[in-house]
């Protein structure tokens, strides 16, 4: 069982991956807060545990990957969480990002397709202590039994935006999501300014893995 650990050696290096984020972009203090208060290297098989605080994407089982950084801090800055608000997570991977999430005081729902995964997600994430709503299933139709949401998240690369993902999100309320094709995709944020007025912004180049499920991509 992998020993959890936090040396001032990954504190150094989380410290610097921060810098590395700012350097890029990244404005919002609370995001890089969270990102310098939760051990990465926790969420790594031993193997590639060196590679922790790269900035970059890596596999983590059944063909998932857990995001590369600056794109968690992007995501997470564009969904402006505000403690206490509900957010539904669609691809619950690694739990990084919803843990992230959670350091950010948001009441986390989360849904992951592949049930290996969800299961030793589910495990990790209990040992860590962070608490979060898991969940099993296709999340491309959402999780209407807790809807709605104030903030919607998807992690993997989706063909189209999902209109269940907009139904279930609250007026005022915030869809971080990327849509584009296999291997490149643009980041749309919706902005539910009334039941049927949406305001869309989009920034360029991202790839995620593909979102799979009824309304994503088929195996």
């Amino acid at each position: 069982m992998l020993k959890l650990e936090d040396t001032y050696l990954h504190k150094g290096k989380r410290r610097a991956l921060v810098a590395e984020l700012r350097a890029k972009g990244i404005q919002s203090e609370k995001v890089l807060d969270a990102i310098n208060t939760l051990p990465r290297h926790f969420f790594f098989d031993t193997a590639l545990i060196s590679h922790a605080y790269e900035d970059k994407a890596f596999p983590i089982g059944e063909g998932q990957t857990i995001s590369q950084p600056y794109t968690v801090a992007f995501q997470t800055e564009l969904l402006d969480v505000k403690s206490g608000e509900k957010v539904l997570e669609i691809g619950t991977g690694s739990g990084y990002q919803g843990s992230i999430l959670h350091l950010l005081g948001a009441e986390v729902y989360t849904i992951e397709y592949q049930k290996k995964l969800f299961e030793g997600t589910q495990r990790f994430l209990k040992r860590l202590g962070i608490e979060m709503n898991l969940f099993y299933g296709d999340g491309t139709g959402g999780l209407p039994q807790h809807a709605p949401y104030d903030k919607i998240i998807v992690t993997a690369g989706a063909p189209i935006v999902p209109e269940a993902l907009i139904a279930q999100l609250k007026v005022g309320g915030i869809l971080v999501i990327p849509v584009g094709d296999r291997r490149r995709q643009t980041m749309v944020k919706i902005t539910k300014k009334s039941a049927k007025n949406i305001e869309r912004e989009e920034f360029e180049g991202f790839a995620f893995v593909p979102l799979l499920g009824k309304d994503g991509w088929k195996h």
